[in-house]
């Protein structure tokens, strides 16, 4: 054959390909590129994402602070006025308390209002759906590889799971990965936009009066300020500097972010709250377990240990570069996912992105073919998995939480009215603050006020058998509502002072049979 019927035969071929992938989708060329970006790689990583949230979110209302959540948000609606005091427990009653994740708690408190605890479920599915989604996001437009990208997300999954409860610090870390998005766009090695970091201080008018979080988000400004403000280069490790616009309006920006904290209904003392936390509650630190390091023998810590070792053995194959923010970025993150376990959260978002970075961009040359039609297909399989997954939820409040929470045990406690202090287990004070509104608990998860009257302390000697009759004299509890595995249940039942007054499953109520010291 010769070289004349060749090219025909190529150009032949190449008509009919374009003819045939215009004649698959029935629409024109220029639909089809549209089509084509629609159902693109990327957007089915991103949305399969999404959609595993949904298949993989436990179906179950296990977070002790959900409970006084939905309370506040409940009297914030009714009443139009913010608290300012404790009014749920026995031991602080009064005391000052803001309810600082007060924007937080109202989407679930929606969620509770269409559907109860499935609807507190649906909520909670979003939340996540939108923060793994976030941190694919950010990885991708920094790294510009789906793969990579989806990869690294899919890691930090695993990670973050330690807060896939309905938990307000997803809340928190949407507004994170609106800050790195934001700082993407200022630092862009193509096309900065100095302009986008006016948009920090009205994000963190939102965030200041969503969670504490925020002083997270201050000290990562910080750092990436400092760590972009001059060009350096050393070994890989290197920096592109700022010019004087840039670095002139991001100061600027830092300092009306900073401003902006104070823009919230409790003024200073809101701001003042995560330094109060860090260096005054140290009960809290010490004895609640998300505030403990991540232990390596758990799956949780394995990963992570694997996913550095990974990092590590990477980069001394391929030798990539690493600017400098993004190695002060992972570097936060680390350092707060080993000295606290919640912040694996925190290691997942910061992290992402830096790692994406260590795959290669996707290069679409002339032999880069589209699979609109395999893309579609995965999505239409996805959300099939996914809505079954949600239409099976049913009332997460009873079915789910029967482990953690006394859910039997609430029809007969309302029954009984009972009168004198109870003496509750600290996963079931919020539970009792939404389900015995009538009956106010001896502590719940709000540590903070526990903490600082030394209810927490007492709380902690009385499970640990030590001077337990006493400080429960002193305290005047006529009952005891508590797990009934438990030494304290087991020390109580054996003593001529206390009866039983309901058993059922792990919950045990004991009722003092001698009369309350004077």
């Amino acid at each position: 054959m010769d070289r004349s019927k060749v090219g025909n035969l190529r150009l032949f071929r190449a008509h009919r390909l374009e003819a045939s992938a215009i004649l698959r989708g029935m629409t024109s060329p220029d639909t089809r590129r549209w089509q084509d970006k629609l159902f693109s790689l990327p957007v089915t990583m991103g949305y399969a994402l999404a959609a595993l949230v949904f298949i993989v979110t436990p179906r179950s209302m296990s977070d002790p602070d959900i409970w006084w959540h939905l309370r506040d948000a409940q009297i914030l609606l009714q009443t139009h006025h913010f608290i300012t005091e404790d009014i749920f427990s026995s031991t602080a009653l009064h005391a000052a308390w803001m309810n600082h994740e007060w924007i937080a708690e109202l989407p679930y408190y929606w969620g509770w209002t269409v559907a109860g605890g499935k609807g507190v479920w649906f909520v909670n599915a979003v939340a996540i759906a939108i923060v793994t989604v976030g941190i694919y996001l950010v990885s991708y437009r920094r790294s510009k590889s789906a793969v990579g990208s989806f990869l690294v997300t899919l890691a930090g999954m695993f990670l973050s799971s330690v807060s896939y409860g309905p938990r307000t610090l997803l809340f928190g870390w949407m507004c994170l990965l609106a800050e790195m998005y934001i700082l993407e766009c200022v630092y862009d090695k193509e096309n900065p936009r100095p302009a986008a970091a006016w948009l920090l201080p009205p994000l963190y008018v939102v965030w200041v009066n969503t969670h504490g979080s925020w002083l997270i988000g201050i000290a990562l400004l910080g750092i990436f300020f400092a760590t972009t403000l001059f060009r350096f280069q050393w070994s890989a490790i290197s920096s592109r500097g700022m010019d004087a616009k840039t670095r002139n309006t991001m100061l600027g920006a830092i300092l009306a972010s900073v401003a902006a904290l104070f823009v919230n209904p409790y003024g200073w003392k809101l701001v003042a709250y995560p330094f109060n936390l860090a260096f005054h509650q140290k009960l809290n630190i010490e004895n609640v377990e998300e505030w403990k390091p991540v232990d390596v023998h758990t799956v949780r810590g394995e990963i992570l240990l694997l996913l550095l070792a990974v990092a590590i053995i990477w980069q001394i194959y391929k030798q990539r570069e690493w600017e400098l923010h993004d190695l002060a970025f992972v570097g936060a993150g680390l350092y707060s996912a080993l000295s606290h376990s919640r912040f694996l959260y925190m290691f997942a978002i910061t992290a992402a992105p830096a790692f994406a970075m260590r795959f290669p961009p996707v290069k679409r040359g002339e032999n880069y073919r589209p699979k609109p039609l395999l893309n579609i297909a995965t999505m239409v399989v996805l959300t099939i998995m996914a809505v079954k997954q949600s239409v099976l939820v049913k009332d997460t409040d009873t079915q789910k939480a029967m482990p953690l929470f006394p859910v039997d045990a609430v029809p007969s406690l309302r029954a009984m009215h009972l009168q004198g202090k109870v003496f509750n287990s600290f996963l079931w004070g919020g539970y009792m603050i939404w389900h015995l509104r009538d009956t106010p608990d001896f502590i719940d998860s709000r540590v903070d006020i526990f903490e600082y009257n030394g209810t927490f302390k007492d709380y902690l000697d009385i499970i640990r058998i030590k001077d337990t009759e006493k400080l429960l004299d002193q305290q005047k509890i006529r009952y005891v509502l508590f797990e009934q595995d438990t030494p304290l249940a087991y020390f109580l039942e054996h003593t001529s002072r206390w009866k039983v007054d309901y058993l059922k499953g792990n919950v045990v109520l004991l009722e003092r049979t001698t009369p309350l010291p004077n």
